[in-house]
């Protein structure tokens, strides 16, 4: 099975495609194309791994085949490094514009084209890792609320008001985004909950109770230990989403900022959603209740200060709630 990356390289000159032949052939299965309009239809069919696309052809340029690659939903994904003479500035700023990831200037040095192909090759394998990374944590999580949630909503609702408040609260754009995508763990442990203690329409016993209050030690041990800061954060927020600002939470007791920053905003994105929605023992409150909940319990439940920027951000909050209702 041949399993070295594809590479299609689009140039008009034939003696051009012969001298990144020679430079790639070792280590790259290769598809050539004399301009851009088989570049595209070879792109598309053999959806290659890179492309080095030459700026300057007859008929259709380098510019106008980027700029139709990364308008289709099969090959816009695909880096796409320009080989050009042109070493105008605003040449280079337009490609990047259109969404090439580099350029090798001709006359190609083989050292700088091996080295340049390689390098994006591996942002490539690395991206994917963290792509499918991403999918199956989301996956699980989605997982564990169809203990007590169908549709998956909730996971999806509370994870965005997670994010919303985490930039309320000045996190970067990066780092609340990596709180949505993690905040979809925080229940992973309620698949290791028995099903009759989970969807029970009424009140739990005592000895019910303790059971669930298992289930973020569960998720913890469920998440596991990693270098992987997804998967930190992950953890953190399923093992400390039930803790609360007085110290009265479990499984830890944890107080104030003893609790981390992640599972206060979690706690009050968490407990909003559950509110203003159907479960088995509850009907939805309206928002103006939700909101008159989170105020009673700041301070006790939940950490005052976030409680505040949640309410700031509230008309973005109904937004994600209208933008991903519970599907009936």
């Amino acid at each position: 099975m041949n399993t070295k990356p594809k590479v299609l390289v689009v140039d008009d000159e034939p003696a051009n495609l012969q001298i990144l032949n020679d430079i790639l052939q070792n280590d790259y299965t290769l598809f050539f194309a004399k301009d851009g309009e088989k570049g595209i239809e070879l792109a598309i069919s053999q959806l290659p791994d890179i492309i080095l696309l030459d700026v300057m052809m007859p008929k259709m340029t380098g510019h106008e085949v980027c700029k139709i690659l990364k308008s289709n939903e099969k090959t816009k994904f695909i880096p796409v490094i320009f080989v050009t003479a042109l070493t105008e500035v605003g040449d280079e700023e337009k490609g990047f514009q259109l969404g090439a990831v580099d350029y090798i200037i001709k006359p190609v040095s083989p050292p700088i084209v091996k080295v340049r192909v390689k390098n994006h090759l591996s942002l490539v394998d690395v991206n994917e890792v963290k792509a499918t990374r991403l999918q199956i944590v989301q996956r699980l999580g989605m997982a564990s609320e169809y203990k007590d949630n169908e549709t998956g909503m909730h996971v999806i609702r509370m994870s965005h008001y997670s994010q919303t408040l985490a930039l309320a609260h000045g996190y970067s754009n990066e780092a609340a985004e990596e709180i949505l995508n993690a905040a979809p763990m925080h229940d992973v442990g309620k698949i290791g909950i028995p099903d009759y203690i989970i969807q029970k329409p009424g009140k739990l016993t005592p000895e019910e109770w303790e059971i669930m209050k298992r289930h973020p030690e569960i998720g913890a041990e469920i998440i596991g230990d990693h270098h992987s800061s997804l998967l930190k954060l992950a953890r953190s927020i399923a093992i400390t989403h039930h803790e609360k600002f007085d110290g009265s939470g479990y499984p830890y007791q944890l107080k104030g900022e003893q609790i981390p920053l992640e599972g206060r905003i979690i706690a009050i994105a968490d407990v909003f959603d559950a509110l203003t929605t159907v479960r088995p023992y509850k009907k939805a409150w309206e928002v103006v209740d939700a909101v008159d909940f989170l105020k009673k319990e700041s301070g006790s439940h939940f950490d005052p200060d976030l409680v505040q920027k949640f309410i700031s951000v509230l008309p973005k909050i109904l937004e994600i709630k209208n933008q991903w209702p519970e599907e009936i």
